[in-house]
């Protein structure tokens, strides 16, 4: 597939972006405690399907959902089910939309209810690991300039980077080159340049950064049991400043 994106190209990006986006909206407004995540799960499909989209993840390598829905210690993954959240808990969301034969992917970790000071700073420390290595998505700058920059900010605060998963290219497919890890040295991997697509995606964790699958193949938690938050956008290299296409 292209790694780099037209004009044309990245306008339709944008238009599964945001419908991606308005979809997180609806399920972010609907998180408290009492609800199910095959709630949220059959909400988010109602919005994309509304706008005209489809579910990137149902079916992808047999995934049998259409968002995931990850609590608590669960890192990435989690198959949507009939447990209510509950106060305390926290839910990360990772949501993908295809749009006219384009994708876009995005994932938050939202509190549920009044949650533990140590719960509400893993989710800021990581939507700021996230804007910590979007400031690096420029022309010129390469995959462990961005890496090494989100590793460094989470672990002198003491937090773990998950190492087993990454972010990525996207486009046409939801995993595209480069992988965009979350760990690594500057200096190495591609250079970014204008039209290339990525995924940047923090997946940090209260304690250590191994994980294990359960035996569904897909729910993946952190292996000491502590929690973990995840925060990505889809993100397009310019000649300037990035510019993230899940927004609304």
């Amino acid at each position: 597939m292209g790694l780099y994106k037209s004009p044309r190209d990245l306008e339709k990006m944008r238009r599964a972006g945001r419908l991606n986006a308005a979809a997180m909206q609806a399920v972010a407004e609907a998180v408290k405690p009492g609800v199910t995540t095959a709630a949220l799960d059959a909400l988010a499909v109602r919005v994309i399907r509304n706008g005209g989209g489809e579910p990137l993840f149902l079916g992808y390598r047999g995934y049998p959902a259409n968002i995931c829905a990850s609590v608590n210690a669960v890192v990435v993954h989690g198959i949507p089910g009939d447990r209510p959240l509950r106060e305390g808990d926290i839910v990360s969301i990772d949501l993908g939309t295809t749009l006219e034969g384009w994708c876009a992917d995005m994932a938050r970790t939202f509190p549920v209810g009044r949650i533990s000071p140590e719960a509400e700073k893993l989710i800021r420390i990581t939507e700021e690991c996230f804007w910590t290595g979007f400031a690096l998505l420029h022309t010129g700058r390469r995959v462990g300039d961005v890496a090494s920059a989100v590793q460094r900010y989470a672990e002198e605060r003491g937090y773990g980077v998950v190492r087993a998963l990454t972010g990525h290219g996207i486009g046409r497919r939801m995993h595209e080159s480069p992988s965009l890890p979350n760990f690594g040295e500057p200096g190495r991997g591609a250079a970014f340049k204008p039209g290339m697509v990525v995924a940047l995606e923090p997946m940090i964790t209260a304690g250590t950064w191994q994980v294990e699958t359960a035996k569904d193949g897909w729910t993946t938690s952190t292996l000491d049991g502590r929690l973990a938050a995840h925060y990505e956008n889809t993100v397009c290299i310019t000649g300037g400043e990035p510019e993230i296409l899940t927004v609304t």
